[in-house]
């Protein structure tokens, strides 16, 4: 069976970041290799095309067979609000929100962020968790980069 992860847009920069750089460029090549699906939203694709444009370049040089493309709906729009009304975090990180809440209401495999902060955060997942499950939703799968395959020997 096919994983599919939903990619946020920090990972796109991350593949021209120094700090990221390596385990990004490994995980891009592990997907293609793989054929791993990736889900990305509008809401990313907003974020990109507001990016310099070697990250948008990158973004769309990826083979369209390895991405699904799914939407901002109603569901999606409900459960990221519950975020914000339960102080997961504030309303600022609307986007973020919406990240999580596409990649629950889309059930994923794993969400895949460098976003530290409001994302990849012990206290945030389980935050959102606990509204995914009081929301019936399953709890998801928030990882880095570093966490989706196996980096030794370059296996997967």
């Amino acid at each position: 069976m096919v994983k599919r992860l939903y990619i946020d847009t920090s990972v796109f920069g991350g593949y021209f970041d120094e700090e990221f750089e390596a385990a990004t460029r490994f995980f891009f090549d592990r997907i293609i290799k793989n054929q791993v699906q990736i889900v990305v939203s509008d809401i990313l694709e907003l974020e990109i095309y507001e990016a310099p444009n070697h990250i948008i370049e990158f973004y769309e040089s990826l083979p369209d067979d390895l991405i699904e493309r799914v939407k901002l709906t109603e569901d999606v729009l409900n459960l990221s609000e519950k975020y914000i009304i339960e102080k997961v975090v504030g309303r600022i990180n609307r986007a973020d929100c919406q990240h999580i809440a596409i990649a629950t209401v889309n059930n994923v495999e794993a969400l895949i962020s460098w976003n530290y902060k409001h994302i990849v955060n012990l206290e945030k997942i389980r935050g959102y968790n606990a509204i995914n499950l009081k929301a019936g939703y399953q709890m998801l799968e928030i990882r880095t980069p570093n966490e989706v395959f196996n980096y030794e020997e370059g296996q997967s």
